[in-house]
């Protein structure tokens, strides 16, 4: 009998230490990426078998946009660094596509 609770026991600490690691993980993955990146510096590969990695880093990562919702307004530099191109300016001049992705 004393092995069924020590099998529980065991169980269970298993499953908070699983539930501990899961959240640390996510709350890192909600960082900057720099601060994500140095935290994982120091993490074993094995936890990317372990951990549900890619489901926490695609809902951590997701953000807030829907379909429809105006972009956010960020500055580029021009390929020659001659100037910055700001998304806000370029709405005025009519409707605007971006492109992420190869051509190829």
């Amino acid at each position: 009998m004393m092995w069924r609770k020590w099998i529980k026991t065991v169980l269970v600490s298993l499953t908070v230490l699983y539930a501990l690691a899961t959240a640390l993980l996510y709350a890192s993955m909600r960082q900057t990426l720099d601060t994500f990146g140095a935290i994982m510096a120091h993490v074993p590969m094995i936890t990317m078998k372990i951990l549900p990695f890619q489901p926490l880093w695609m809902s951590a990562r997701a953000g807030h946009l829907v379909a429809g919702d105006r972009a956010p307004d960020f500055d580029l530099p021009l390929i020659d660094h001659s100037a910055t191109l700001k998304l806000s300016s370029e709405y005025r001049q009519g409707p605007v596509v971006l492109v992420f992705g190869s051509y190829t």
